[in-house]
């Protein structure tokens, strides 16, 4: 490369670094970039790699491991042609292809750099969406304002009544979604259109979800992001939403959603998962709507069970989740299972931990000091929106009024 690229290089990976400084230490910069700027790449960028039915984010990665494998390979064979030939000709000819390669593959480091730093690590330093939206548009005039809810510690009694009303509205969800005669859930042709549909009403409370939605797309690879526990992924160099086609298809209305919360700007994993959540349960699409409660489950049920030192006693106080509800609230089916495990190259032991540190470590640098943890935040962001909530009340209320007429029966 002449000094000229050099320097022209250099001074790209000096602005990526500088934006990157300023992202860390102004909300202010990235909430007016989100705002203004970001839309463009997803209106511009997002279509033209929507025209293409596959995934062109996951043709990306795999041409980035190539790439990268054929360039740590050039290195060992310069190093072994130096050694054994000197400065003979084969060594000037393999050098000098060494050479144009590894300048290609620096540009290419750079663009990826500078795609992520406009696409993914802006957004993740801006301000929350508690802070930016409230709670969605949900407080009441009898619940506590915004900075009071967002201070206030919760007591096990009140999460614990959000988490029997989660589970009711399983129970009762899977009773009333569209079923065939072997039981399995009838899903709509046209879920996609239906999720979008979810996060444009949502967008009425949240300006940052209005704009153009790319069609989802499944992943071509889903045997080895099963391998991962993923159920979808926002490709930001490709400004693509994808999702597991092996999943429980339970999961994907939720799962599609999330994935659009990220597309949109919103970075870190439990607003994603509350926006994911809100757009679903407030769809006039009843498998949306069980999708949305289910999405939450485990997080509050699992806070829950630790939080009163794992009593099976207290436990099975509360509301039951019913066989129906057990049985779908799973990432992969038995079978789906099979199929992974079969084509499995690597076990799924090790490529669990090995995406669970990349994951770790992606959201670390990010500024997401507990990592994957993030995502159990959801529950805190639940309790917050629920706080006052009349239906909560009402449910549990019934819920009471049930139990009490059953036990004067008895």
């Amino acid at each position: 490369m002449k000094r000229r690229g050099w320097l022209l290089l250099s001074g790209v990976a000096a602005l990526v670094a500088l934006t990157n400084v300023i992202a860390w230490e102004s909300s202010a910069f990235c909430d007016f970039y989100v705002r203004e700027i970001y839309p463009l790449w997803v209106n511009t960028y997002g279509r033209i790699t929507g025209v293409f039915p596959f995934s062109v984010g996951e043709v990306m990665l795999v041409a980035g491991v190539i790439l990268t494998v054929a360039a740590l390979l050039l290195g060992i064979i310069a190093v072994v042609v130096f050694t054994g030939f000197g400065k003979r000709r084969m060594y000037g000819k393999i050098m000098g292809f060494c050479r144009k390669y590894w300048t290609a593959y620096a540009w290419i480091f750079a663009g990826v750099a500078v795609v992520m730093t406009l696409n993914c690590f802006i957004p993740y330093h801006c301000s929350t969406l508690e802070e930016k939206y409230g709670l969605m548009n949900r407080v009441t005039a009898d619940a506590p304002v915004l900075h009071e809810l967002m201070e206030k510690e919760y007591t096990i009694e009140e999460l614990g009544q959000l988490r029997d009303y989660v589970v009711i509205k399983c129970n009762e969800l899977a009773k009333q979604v569209e079923r065939d005669e072997d039981g399995n859930i009838i899903y709509s042709e046209n879920m996609e259109e239906i999720a979008v549909e979810a996060m444009l009403n949502l967008s009425e409370d949240c300006a940052q979800l209005q704009g153009y939605y790319p069609q989802p797309k499944q992943f071509a690879f889903s045997e080895f992001f099963s391998q991962q526990k993923m159920k979808g992924y926002f490709f930001p160099f490709s400004m693509e939403i994808n999702y597991n086609a092996l999943m429980h298809e339970i999961n994907r209305p939720a799962t599609i959603c999330h994935e659009y919360a990220h597309l949109k700007g919103f970075m870190y994993e439990e607003e994603a998962n509350m926006i994911g959540f809100l757009a679903c349960i407030h769809s006039s699409d009843v498998t949306f709507q069980y999708s949305g409660y289910l999405s939450v489950l485990n997080y509050i049920n699992n806070e829950y069970y630790d939080a009163i030192g794992r009593n099976m006693k207290v436990y099975n106080s509360h509301v039951k989740i019913s066989p129906q509800v057990r049985k779908e609230n799973v990432f992969l089916e038995e079978k789906a299972w099979e199929k992974v495990e079969q084509k499995a190259v690597i076990s799924t032991e090790v490529v669990d931990k090995v995406s669970d540190k990349l994951s770790e470590t992606s959201m670390v640098l990010n500024g997401v000091e507990d990592g994957i943890l993030s995502y159990t935040r959801v529950v805190g962001l639940l309790l917050h929106y629920y706080d006052g909530a009349p239906e909560v009340q009402e449910v549990l209320a019934g819920l009471a009024g049930e139990q009490e007429y059953l036990a004067q029966s008895e």
